[in-house]
């Protein structure tokens, strides 16, 4: 199981001191944050598109350029394109020169997006929501399979036997779908035959078996192979040298971002009860010591035979240096526990 790294860049004040760090400082950071992965031996670094104050990441290809020029050996991903409100043909120019750069260690995950900001910014209706993602999504498998593309959509100029350049390194760019849980979404990636990432950020991880399942159960009556099929799970976390420290660290930053986010949609905010509930050893948190991780990462393991986990440490701004900690325990300790576990 490949074990990484997503990150939304996050740009919020610190809930302790009121205070934000210049967007400048943010993005060093977080390449700091990049290259530590990879001299761990992480598998996968994923940075998210955003379009609002909160979330510094507009462009995950341009970030992902330059973490691919500090690297080595780690895959580089966004988390997620915002397809619907994007051009297929320059994404995968941009996820193309990554992939040069980086030498073929770059993938597209695709995705609706979790907030509405860019599709009034680049001039699509609400409610072409699904329409949307579902043409886009199609038309860049088109490009990402063949360098000259005949095309005809809904929302986008044709295209006639026109090239797509530059090609990546890899024959082909990986796209995965990434989901927050809707069963049509999991349809889409099951019958195209791609990889599928889901986000469990609140709940109980078993309330999506039945999910994982549908994804499998229709991905083998799609007439694809059960060998080749690949399912992320991706959740908040944080680790730090004993369980309460890393509650007391964490809880501050994460429920000042999830209060703010409920009160766009209407949600009550986030009580210090509600996070203790989310970390018990079933619950939808991993924040604790290493070993509470190891055992939380195996558990889902067991629960979805996922074939890779990534942690979201960065739910809202936490001082650097326990961000780097926090990466060091994740590469220096559960990772290699978790790979002993299972075998690889």
């Amino acid at each position: 199981m490949e074990l990484g790294i997503s990150t939304f860049v996050e740009l919020t004040p610190d809930p302790l001191t009121g205070k934000t760090i210049s967007p400048y400082q943010r993005i060093k950071n977080l390449m700091e944050e990049v290259e530590l992965a990879d001299q761990l031996g992480l598998d996968v670094f994923a940075i998210g598109e955003h379009h609002r104050p909160d979330f510094l990441v507009s462009s995950p290809a341009t970030l992902l350029a330059a973490a691919a020029v500090k690297t080595k050996n780690i895959r580089l991903s966004s988390a997620v394109s915002v397809l619907s409100s994007d051009d297929p043909v320059r994404v995968f120019q941009q996820f193309a020169m990554v992939d040069l750069l980086s030498g073929g260690r770059a993938e597209i995950m695709a995705g609706r997006g979790s907030f509405i900001e860019s599709f009034p910014l680049f001039g699509y209706d609400l409610e072409d929501y699904d329409t949307l993602f579902d043409e886009k999504l199609k038309l860049l498998l088109a490009i990402n399979e063949n360098e000259k593309v005949t095309w005809k959509g809904k929302h986008r100029a044709p295209l006639h036997e026109l090239g797509v350049y530059p090609r990546p390194y890899q024959q082909h760019l990986p796209v995965w779908v990434a989901i927050g849980g809707t069963p049509s979404s999991v349809l889409r990636a099951a019958s195209l035959g791609l990889p599928l990432t889901i986000a469990i950020i609140g709940g109980m991880p078993r309330q999506f078996v039945e999910l994982t399942k549908y994804y499998q159960n229709e991905y083998i009556k799609a007439g694809h192979d059960i060998t080749r099929l690949q399912l992320c799970i991706n959740s908040h976390a944080y680790i730090a040298d004993d369980s309460q420290q890393a509650a007391n660290e964490f809880f501050p930053v994460y429920a000042a971002v999830m209060s703010k986010i409920g009160r766009e949609r209407g949600w009550p905010p986030t009580t210090r009860e509600q996070f203790e509930f989310m970390r018990n050893p079933e619950g939808a948190l991993l924040v604790g010591s290493p070993q509470q991780v190891i055992d939380k990462i195996l558990y889902e393991h067991e629960l979805f035979g996922n074939t890779r986990f990534m942690v979201q440490f960065s739910v809202g701004t936490l001082p650097h240096n326990q961000m780097m900690h926090a990466i060091e325990l994740f590469g220096n300790v559960v990772a290699p526990a978790v790979r002993k576990h299972l075998g690889k």
